[in-house]
């Protein structure tokens, strides 16, 4: 079996450039043999707010859709390989399922979901929202996926109640008792995602003495209230506050920034994993996040949803979220280790990419 490796563009402030050297040498080190599909360079620029460049992703996913095509005419796709989207929102694999189909080649394909229309705060939910061609677009892609990887619970209930009319799960219980029931659920994978790599970039930065400060890690974009933030700043200016974005910093300056801070500061009303608060941890950096989305899965500190849940819950509740910023400030507990050990729990089951490997490795390729 040959895993085709259909990769997310590559964007030097974003995970995605981590992901371009580590995932394919995480998976060979698994024992599979990978052939990474790329699409080439894209701009650097993302889209004001946005995790990508809107148009530079689409030619990138057309790149890499020249170089699928040419391998099904070389002849070089056979039964039992495997097709890996590591974003699985790529109308690509429609092309692949419809040439894999008719070639009568049996091939199975996994794609990994990050976000999409059906959640209202993404950047698709809130500028097209349900407009048919998009649902039914999404839908269509999670068909043509034989695995469906979501990193968290969260996520994965988020898509079958909005896309799919399921019944809103939240718990394990609930989530394994609607598997067992529906013919859907074996497309539905729930694993992590492949950050291990993480521990060791972290790792120079733990020693790095900490300060009164506190750091916004997000992107500057509706769902994720840096409004609330500026507003504490204004309030609280015994301590330095940092927004990442209002910077222009390499990797390094921005790892750098993190690992000083004494809290990693939340309002996100969007988060279907939380790969900055797992990075604050690493460096013993409380992350402060609220008790909702898949943060409420992994972090057992996190503060009430309420208080920053809207503008005006976070003004009814402002005095609380100060206070427990104080709390966390003038502690004379040792909130950084508390942080890594927070860190070690979450690891291994939210930031490992073996359940994927493992999937993968164990497919039995069939036609859609």
């Amino acid at each position: 079996m040959t895993v085709y490796l259909v990769d997310i563009e590559a964007v030097d402030t974003r995970y995605t450039k981590q992901w371009k050297e580590h995932v394919p040498a995480q998976m060979r080190e698994y024992g599979l043999d990978v052939v990474v599909i790329s699409g080439g360079e894209v701009p650097q620029a993302t889209t004001p707010g946005a995790f990508l460049n809107f148009a530079g992703t689409n030619n990138y996913k057309s790149q890499q859709m020249l170089e699928i095509s040419r391998m099904f005419a070389m002849g070089d796709i056979k039964d039992g390989d495997y097709f890996l989207y590591t974003d699985a929102w790529n109308p690509t694999v429609i092309q692949l399922r419809y040439m894999a189909e008719l070639l009568g080649i049996r091939i199975r394909i996994g794609g990994l979901w990050h976000a999409g229309s059906y959640d209202p705060h993404d950047f698709l939910g809130r500028l097209i929202g349900d407009t048919p061609w998009v649902r039914n677009a999404e839908s269509s892609m999670f068909y043509c996926y034989d695995d469906n990887f979501f990193a968290t619970r969260f996520h994965s209930n988020l898509f079958l109640r909005e896309l799919l009319g399921v019944e809103y799960l939240f718990t394990k219980d609930e989530t394994e008792e609607w598997q067992s029931n529906n013919p859907d659920a074996d497309r539905i994978k729930i694993v992590g995602w492949p950050m291990e790599y993480l521990r060791d970039i972290m790792l120079p930065y733990i020693k790095v003495p900490k300060k009164q400060k506190i750091i916004f890690p997000h992107r500057l974009a509706p769902e994720k209230q840096v409004d609330i933030f500026r507003d504490l700043a204004r309030e609280m200016p015994e301590y330095e506050w940092f927004i990442a974005q209002d910077h222009k910093l390499s990797k390094d300056e921005y790892h750098m920034h993190m690992a000083e801070s004494k809290i990693m500061f939340s309002a996100n009303l969007q988060e279907t994993l939380g790969i900055t608060s797992y990075e604050a941890a690493l460096v013993g950096t409380m992350p402060m996040v609220p008790d909702r989305l898949s943060y409420k899965e992994m972090w057992s500190t996190a503060y009430p949803s309420a208080w920053t849940k809207s503008w005006d819950s976070y003004n009814a509740n402002k005095s609380e979220l100060k206070a427990a910023i104080r709390s966390i400030m003038n502690s004379n507990k040792d909130t950084t280790k508390h942080a890594m050990d927070m860190a070690e729990e979450v690891g291994d089951q939210f930031f490992s990419g073996d359940a994927i490997y493992k999937a993968i490795k164990d497919a039995k390729t069939h036609k859609a």
